[in-house]
């Protein structure tokens, strides 16, 4: 089994969740007493989430780049970083390091292209739905992306950094995020990529009858196959 490198904290609550899926995706395949052989360096989220709002990106990606190099040296064989939105920085991430780094939107794109779905939503932080370092990676294998209006969007990121980063889980969010789901459908997706860590813990695919695809989820099977391989 291979030793998976893990950059998280950006937020713990859905690094824990990361934590858990690897473990049980290792359990499920290799069955009795085995967990994931598996390597954490966690961040204070307080000082990223303040260089993405000062835009000092290449700033962050020095940190990541560090904190990846740092789990090489421990002995990982792949690194993960555990969030959509500091995927900005992957170019400096993978520069770092010489072991294989395990792409959030690749990794989705390819777990929609195999479920034959080709137009697909994307819900999450601001970043994560105008900027072109994540979506590019999804139209860049064929996809269609639809994101939600600007003021939809200006919700979505209150929600994430003001309620979801803190373990803070409202029904009123719950249905608005819910209501961004029915408009994505409404124009056409066919499914809709759940493209924030932390927004698998409001919503899941019991709550809609639209197609879901949680990136932590998806990202923490990518990570299992890998160690498993």
């Amino acid at each position: 089994m291979k030793t998976i490198g893990l950059i998280g904290g950006m937020s713990w609550e859905s690094t824990l969740t990361y934590y858990k899926l690897i473990n049980t995706g290792i359990k499920q395949n290799l069955g009795g007493l085995h967990s994931a052989k598996c390597l954490l360096h966690s961040v204070d989220f307080a000082e990223i989430e303040q260089l993405q709002q000062q835009n000092r990106w290449v700033e962050a990606g020095v940190l990541l780049g560090k904190a990846a190099a740092g789990l090489q040296t421990a002995g990982a064989d792949c690194i993960l970083l555990c969030t959509n939105t500091m995927h900005k920085c992957a170019s400096q991430i993978t520069d770092a390091i010489t072991i294989p780094f395990i792409h959030i939107a690749t990794a989705t794109a390819g777990a929609l292209l195999a479920a034959g779905i080709t137009k697909v939503g994307l819900l999450g932080t601001r970043a994560t739905m105008q900027q072109p370092f994540y979506t590019q990676k999804l139209t860049e294998k064929g996809l269609q992306v639809l994101v939600p209006g600007p003021e939809e969007q200006q919700e979505m990121n209150r929600i994430i950094f003001e309620e979801l980063c803190l373990g803070k889980i409202e029904q009123t969010s719950k249905q608005a995020c819910l209501h961004m789901v029915k408009q994505l459908a409404n124009q056409g997706a066919e499914a809709v990529i759940l493209g924030c860590t932390e927004i698998g813990l409001l919503v899941q695919q019991a709550d809609t009858t639209v197609p879901l695809f949680d990136t932590t989820e998806i990202h923490a099977n990518a990570a299992v196959a890998f160690a498993l391989q």
